[in-house]
This record gives structure tokens, sequence and C-alpha cells, in this order.
């Protein structure tokens, strides 16, 4: 045989081989995530026509080069937007995490979008409530790039929901030095809340509403979120103009829609509130309107109805569940609130608590459970945790009283129920009705007394 085709066979040999190893590689290559198709009113809007064209645009470039760790990294932030636009959770954030993964196991990636990327997945870790991960994470960002405000909002955040409280203000505090804007000025509301400055977590949320560029969904949930800070007060009327100047500004948002169903549902105009629960239902699959409906129904003796939403609404939060969603303190609020089924809410609110034991909203949903269980003392041994911040939520101070007054200090149970529909009369849970109950039984016996 020839040499010449000695070299010939050779190369053709070789250029197979590397032509099925490059075949079977294209077919081993993980496809980049799909996105999915809206429905409904958010589906017609000129924003969806351009955050679609912007993500198929970036899908092109890595169908061109699966290198392009920028245009990776930009897919992810577009589909943890799109999470929150379209409710769509168990979709996109499981993607986006995979296309952050995909950025971080890249060892040439460009070091300032390796950071990006490293905060990014802190970010999705919180939206799937897994705090202890996004903390690591956030510090994994912190050592790469301290000079950056969104990696103080990462740690603020994950501090809050481990109940870190000081370590979260001081994170609040470095992120406005860096960066005075909406996102800053929201955690700076929230922590304010949390330790009873109600009056400065208004001021702060509308520092953070004004400071968000109408039209855009951020802006939107600052200004609703502002409105709910309103409706926690038992101002009704100012919580409605900004639920409705949210609408304004960005048409059909759900949650505005909500936040309007939840004031009918408090001036007890019940069918309006279910068609306003209903509406937002039909923008986004958010869990919360489904619970909402389930109660209302049930309220309005409307059982086949009340069924069939208490099922889509488990059948939700299982598909979260196993997206990598931790939903357990959710759980054990639905048991509690619509079922009344303490063994299974305490079942869920343990599991919570063992990863978050100093959580004072985890500690609140323990000491609900052990006083509906009549077990007070256990009630009074969370309260006494979730109470550290002095936080002046209605609800709270409402489980406070019925505490007290339980375990026989009347007087003091008395002047915290009393405080508690001083701060919200409008307290439709199963605590506020019975808080409003008893507070009005001792005040009929002292007027009985005179």
């Amino acid at each position: 045989m020839k040499r010449e085709n000695i070299y010939s066979i050779t190369f053709i040999v070789l250029l197979t081989a590397a032509l099925v190893i490059f075949l079977y590689s294209r077919e081993k290559e993980e496809p980049i995530p799909p996105l999915l198709e809206r429905s409904g009113p958010i589906s017609t809007t000129s924003e969806w026509v351009n955050t679609k064209a912007a993500i198929e645009g970036l899908q092109y470039k890595l169908r061109q080069n699966a290198n392009d760790t920028q245009s990776k990294l930009f897919l992810a932030m577009a589909y943890m937007q799109e999470a929150r636009v379209t409710g769509e959770h168990p979709y996109y954030y499981p993607a986006a995490l995979k296309l952050v993964n995909d950025v971080l196991a890249r060892r040439n990636a460009d070091e300032a979008i390796r950071f990006e990327a490293t905060v990014a997945k802190a970010l999705i870790q919180l939206s799937l409530h897994q705090f202890e991960e996004a903390l690591k994470t956030g510090h994994a960002a912190l050592k790469m790039n301290a000079h950056r405000a969104a990696v103080y909002g990462v740690l603020c955040d994950a501090n809050v929901e481990l109940g870190n409280y000081e370590e979260a203000i001081e994170m609040a505090d470095k992120m406005v030095s860096v960066r005075p804007d909406l996102q800053s000025y929201a955690r700076v509301s929230y922590l304010r809340e949390l330790h009873g400055d109600m009056p400065g977590a208004i001021d702060a949320m509308r520092m953070a509403a004004d400071a968000g560029y109408p039209g855009l969904e951020q802006t939107a949930w600052t200004r609703v979120t502002l409105g709910k800070l309103y409706e926690q007060n038992g101002d009704l009327q100012q919580a409605e103009a900004e639920f409705q100047r949210a609408l304004y500004e960005y048409p059909d948002y759900a949650f505005a829609l909500g936040g309007l169903g939840r004031l009918e549902a408090k001036k007890k105009n019940y069918q309006e509130a279910i068609q306003l629960f209903e509406r937002a239902a039909t923008v986004i699959p958010e869990f919360t309107f489904q619970e909402e409906l389930t109660s209302l129904y049930q309220l309005t003796g409307q059982p086949r109805k009340a069924k069939a939403s208490r099922q889509e609404l488990l059948d939700g939060l299982q598909e979260d569940e196993d997206a990598g969603h931790i939903v357990d303190l959710e759980l054990a609020n639905i048991y509690l609130e619509l079922d009344g089924d303490l063994g299974k809410a305490m079942q869920y609110a343990s599991k919570e608590y063992k990863r978050r034991p100093d959580n004072i909203e985890v500690c609140k949903t323990m000491a609900t459970i052990y006083y509906k269980k009549q077990d007070y003392k256990q009630a009074e041994a969370y309260l006494k945790k979730a109470n550290r911040t002095n936080r002046q939520d209605a609800s709270l101070l409402c489980l406070n009283g019925l505490v007290h007054y339980k375990l026989g200090d009347t007087v003091a149970g008395k002047e915290l129920l009393q405080k508690s529909f001083a701060i919200n009369p409008f307290q439709t849970n199963s605590i506020g009705e019975e808080g409003q109950r008893l507070l009005g039984k001792a005040i009929a016996k002292r007027t009985s007394l005179k």
C-alpha cells in the first residue's frame, strides 16, 4: 500500500472519529432551557414583546457559542425576572440555577461575570428558601468583591430569614452607603418594621417606591408593599390608594389586585374580594391567591369551590417543592388556618423551626399552634423569641394578649389586645377573631359591673 494511501486512510479515520465525537458531544450537551409562552393579560403587553425578543437574542448567541458566559448569565437573570412576572417559579428558578452553575463551572470565566453569577445564585437560593445556602454563597461573593451593593442585599436578606437581625442591619447599612436606591430602601423599611418603627418603615418604603421607574415590575412590587404597610396599620384608604396607583402604572399587576381583594374581604365585601382574587389568579399562579380564595369560598358556603381551590393550592406547593423550593412554613400555616389540622401544622412548622429557630415569623407560627393546642406555657416560650425585636405587628400583639389572658394575667392580656386592635381593627384570621371576642367579653363584663 502506498504511503499516500495510508495517510489518506488515517486522515479519513481520524476525521470520522472527530465527527463522531463532535456529534456525540452535541447530543450530550445540555440544551438551553427554553422560554415559556405567557398566557392571560401578561401575554399581550409591550413588555412581553421586548422581553421575548431579548431572551431569544441571548438564546441565539448561546447556540452560536455555548461558552459565551456573559450571555448565559444574562439569560439566567432574565429567567429570574420571568419567575417574578409570571409566577412560574418551579420552571424558571431551576432553569436559572442551571445556567448560573454552568457559568461558575467555567474556569476561564471573567472574574466580574463570576461575581455576578455568584450573587445571582444566592438570589435564586433565597427565592427557593434555601437560606443557609444563600448565606454561604453570599459570603463567597463578598470575598470576590466587597464594593457592590447587590452582595450586601443578599447577605441582608439571608440574615433576616435566619433571624440574625443585627447582622442584617449591618448589611443593610452598608448597602445604602454603597447605593441608595429602591432595593436598599426597601430592605431598610422591612428592618424598621421588624424593630417596631412603623412610621420609619413607611417613610423608607415610600422612598423606595419614589426611587423606582414607573411601569417596572420592581416599582409596582414596592408600591404594593407600601400599601401593605398601611393595611397592617389599619389605614385601608391609603392602602387602596397605593394598590390602585400600582395598577395604574403597571396594569393587571396581580399583587395589587390581591391587595384590593384583601381590603374588600376586610370590609366584608366577600363577592368583590373573590372576583379580585380570581382575576389575580388568572394573571399568575400565586399560592397566596389560592389560599385566600379557599378561605373565602369556605366563608361564603361554597364547599366544592373551596375543595377544588385547596387542592390546586397544595398541588402548586408540591410542584414548588419538587423544584427545590422549601415550603414547610407555608404548609404549616395552610394546615393551621384553612384546615385546623394542628398535627400537620406542627409537623411542618417543626421542620422549619429546626432550620430557622431564630426567625420571628417561624416562632410566631409555633406559638400559634401551641396556643391552639391549649399549651399556653409553650406558646409563651416561643413568643419570647418572636417578641425580641419589639415588632409592633397587630396579629403578634393579639396572640400575646391571648396567651397572657389564658395564663391568668388578664390585665396585661387586655392591654395587649386593646393595643393590637388600636393598630389594626381589621384582623380577619382565627387569632384575630378570638381576640375580638375575648376583648368584647371583657368590655361587657366591665360595663355590667358598673
